[in-house]
């Protein structure tokens, strides 16, 4: 095991203890509840970012096979604060729409109706927000391809260029007809059974996930296009 791999694995275990050590819990959820946008940014930016550097560990044999991580890392921080409005505007919204008979209502016991409400709050959400989520993270990793991590290049990249290095097929293939419905759909209908206060945690864990399955998805794109 190289020294790069040790403290890895040492910075993965640090985040879980955060998570787990009732006191740093304690404060996550706190700051969470007080801060909710700021504590995104830095949840999703860091945990995103870490799944990001696995995805290049496993496939190219070192963790910083790519340029711009910082600005990699900044883009994620924003997303995650689109992932706190969105996460409360589709659990209330589908909840509230359930209630008034504008989606299916099923009458029976309290467990089957709670799993039922998360399943749809996740249906709803990933065949809507998750595709143009996912696309837009594709569009801002490839400005960042193109402009080789340097704000001044990125700046002189131009959208036709981008979407000339998007490989369509692998985002309709492997992002939305594969990940959405095998993964994310159930990880989230997961995630909406928890308490609200520890949704944000679940979502935290699950953007290692989400960075390691784009960073895999992108990086088996871009060897498909040299065959």
């Amino acid at each position: 095991m190289k020294k790069k791999d040790l403290l890895f694995i040492m910075q993965i275990l640090f985040i879980i203890c955060l998570f787990i050590i009732p006191f740093t819990r304690k404060f996550i959820e706190e700051s969470t509840n007080l801060y909710p946008y700021i504590m995104g940014f830095i949840k999703t930016a860091i945990l995103a970012t870490t799944g990001e550097l696995l995805a290049s560990r496993i496939l190219n044999k070192s963790y910083f096979s790519k340029k711009g991580y910082i600005l990699r890392f900044i883009i994620w921080g924003f997303l995650g604060m689109g992932f706190v409005l969105m996460f409360n505007v589709y659990a209330k919204g589908v909840v509230d729409s359930i209630n008034n008979h504008l989606l299916p209502n099923l009458d029976t016991n309290q467990v089957i109706k709670n799993i039922y409400q998360a399943f749809m709050i996740s249906l709803i959400m990933n065949l809507t927000f998750a595709p143009a989520f996912m696309l837009l993270h594709r569009v801002t990793d490839t400005y960042i391809d193109l402009g080789e991590g340097n704000l001044k290049k990125i700046f002189k990249v131009r959208l036709k260029e981008v979407s000339n290095n998007i490989n369509w097929k692998n985002y309709f293939e492997f992002i939305v007809l594969k990940t959405i419905p095998f993964f994310w759909i159930p990880a989230h209908t997961i995630t909406f059974l928890l308490p609200e206060n520890y949704r944000v945690l679940m979502a935290g864990i699950l953007s290692i996930a989400l960075g390691l399955i784009l960073s895999i998805a992108k990086i088996k794109s871009k060897q498909t296009q040299k065959i």
